[in-house]
Formats: structure tokens, sequence, C-alpha cells
């Protein structure tokens, strides 16, 4: 049976190794078609040319850029509007645009909090995400940017809530963490086999390491604690784009 091909979509380089590195690494080594889109950031700065490094670990291609500015750094995309503050019509329309180009069987993107962290621009990108996975479908919306493409499953990673206190252990309390009920998630994956490949991707977003933020608490995890706590990602899957096939779902 021919492996689904996969389109990631996620805010920020490092999103994407962190969130799903260990199934994008899983995908590509199965032989499936492989890419990961990512809205803020743009091509030439420091963390896209990170992004490139984590993608070629993961055998996820080249990255693939929105260019929209991060809602909190605004030189990560010189003379660029914030994501947030994009007309959604014109965000939804490049977005479109590499679906249409990729035509992937599967999609993954963030929950509709945004991850743990709630982060504005990982939850704007699960909304721009949803609609364009709908949009790409329809040969009336976007005509310009190709012909259409409707995605089987899109797959929302999350975390739940049984997860979140080993987190908490070991990376320390945050403000907010958002997490869902056990039940509502309907994919387990064990990544373990990958979890080399996910951390070095995790890590190859060195200003990031650098700088203490979440790679920067995982460089310093033994690598046990490292297994234990990012072996396993979580998703839900969003029925509502297409009918369900035993050949677009991610199993356990």
């Amino acid at each position: 049976m021919a492996v689904p091909s996969l389109l990631a979509v996620f805010a920020h380089p490092d999103d994407e190794s962190l969130s799903a590195g260990g199934v994008l690494a899983r995908h590509a080594a199965a032989g499936g078609r492989t890419a990961v889109v990512t809205a803020t950031w743009a091509a030439g700065t420091l963390r896209a040319t990170e992004l490139a490094e984590a993608l070629r670990i993961l055998g996820a291609g080249m990255p693939r850029m929105l260019g929209y500015a991060d809602a909190r750094v605004p030189h990560s995309a010189p003379g660029c509007v914030r994501f947030c503050d994009a007309p959604l019509d014109e965000a939804v329309r490049r977005l479109v645009t590499h679906i249409r180009e990729f035509r992937p069987d599967i999609m993954v993107t963030h929950d509709a909090y945004g991850g743990l962290p709630g982060h504005p621009d990982h939850v704007h990108t699960h909304r721009v995400t949803m609609l364009a996975a709908q949009a790409a479908g329809l040969e009336q919306l976007y005509p310009d940017v190709g012909a259409p493409w409707q995605t089987h499953a899109v797959y929302l990673a999350t975390h739940p809530h049984s997860a979140v206190q080993a987190l908490r252990d070991v990376i320390g309390a945050r403000k907010a963490v958002y997490s869902v009920p056990d039940g509502q998630v309907t994919a387990t994956v064990d990544v373990g086999p990958w979890i080399e490949q996910k951390i070095a991707a995790v890590l190859a977003h060195r200003s990031e390491v650098e700088r203490g933020a979440l790679p920067g608490v995982i460089a310093r995890l033994p690598p046990d604690a490292r297994e234990r706590l990012f072996a396993t990602e979580w998703f839900i899957r969003h029925a509502s784009i297409a009918p369900a096939a035993a050949q677009t779902e991610l199993t356990a």
C-alpha cells in the first residue's frame, strides 16, 4: 500500500520538530512525500536557515515559508506584516497555493488551542490551515493558484491532560498550559524509533537553544528523559474535510 503524502503546517521554525518531528521522520522513512509550511519568519533569516537543517534531518524537504512576521518578533520578516494582522483571505490563499502544489493526502497542524503554550501565532495557524484545507478543494475559490485538491484528513497536534504533569515536572510551570481531555485524542503515535532524529531536528534550531526556549530545555535533558517525554505524539483527527480512508490514517 502506498504511503500517503503528508503536509505539515506550523507557525514558527521549531514547531514542526517539537509537535510532529517523530511523525514527519517516520513518514519520510517509510517513503511518503513529506513537507512543511511555516507561517512566520522569512527566507534568508537565521531561523529559516535553522529550519532548513531541521527539515533535512527529518527528511521533510526544503522550507516552504508564508513569509509573515512573528507576532512577538518584528525582525522575523523585515518589512512584512505580522501573521495575525495579515488579511485572512490573503493568508488562506498563500497556503492554498502550497496545498494545491504539494497535493497532500494528510495535513498536520496545531490544535485549536495552539498547543501547550497557546501562542497567538499557533492559534491563527490552526484557523488558517482549517480554512485552507477546505478551500483548496473548491474549484471556484482561488482558481488562479492551481487545480483543486481535497486533502483526506487533517490531524491536530495536541497534548492530553494525562501527559501534562510529566512535562511540567521537567520543563517547569508556565503561565498557561493548554491540553485536551484524553478521550479527544484519536491518534497516539509511538515515535521512539525516530526519537534521535526528532531531538536532532529540535536542537538544529540553535538560536532557540541558546536563548533558553523549549529546545534549550530539551538540550539539557538526559537521553532517558528526552525519550520518556517526547517519544509519543498525540493528534486529533478532524473529520469534516473528507470521508475517512484507511490509507490516510496516522497509526500508532
